[in-house]
C-alpha cells in the first residue's frame, strides 16, 4: 500500500528555486540525482514534499513535454493559514522576493485567501478557512 505522496515540478534554475522557497521559510533540501542538482521543500505537519528538477531530466521522466506555465496551468497547491493576517503576510512576502500574486487577498466562498506563483510560474494558494 502507498504510504507517501509527493509532487515533482520542473524549474529553470534550481538555485533560484532554493532561494525563493528559503525566503518563504520552507525547509529546503538539496540533492543530486543522476548528476543533476535538485531541490525539495517539505510542507506542513504531514511533511508533504515537492521536488524541483531541471527541465531536461524532468522531460525525460515524463516521456513528454513540460507544461509552459506562462501559457497555462498545471496544478495548484493549497497552503493553510491560521488567520486572515497570515494570508496577507504571505502575499506581501511573495511580492517582496520576486514571486507573483495573481489573486490578491480576499474573501470568497466562506474563506479568505490569496494566490501566488513562484519564479517558474508554479501556483499556490494560501487559505484561511476559519
Amino acid at each position: 500500500m502507498t504510504k507517501q505522496i509527493w509532487g515533482n515540478l520542473p524549474v529553470n534554475d534550481v538555485k533560484q528555486t532554493i532561494e525563493f522557497y528559503t525566503k518563504l521559510d520552507f525547509k529546503v533540501g538539496e540533492n543530486h540525482f543522476n548528476g543533476d542538482h535538485i531541490a525539495s521543500i517539505t510542507v506542513g505537519d504531514s511533511n508533504f514534499v515537492i521536488c524541483f528538477f531541471p527541465k531536461a531530466p524532468f522531460k525525460v521522466a515524463l516521456n513528454g513535454e513540460v507544461a509552459d506555465t506562462a501559457q497555462g496551468n498545471e496544478v495548484m497547491f493549497s497552503l493553510s493559514a491560521e488567520t486572515k493576517a497570515e494570508v496577507d503576510e504571505w502575499a506581501v512576502k511573495v511580492k517582496n522576493i520576486g514571486g507573483t500574486v495573481f489573486s490578491e487577498p480576499q474573501a470568497f466562498h466562506g474563506m479568505y485567501g490569496c494566490g501566488f506563483a513562484d519564479v517558474d510560474g508554479h501556483k499556490f494558494n494560501v487559505l484561511f478557512m476559519g
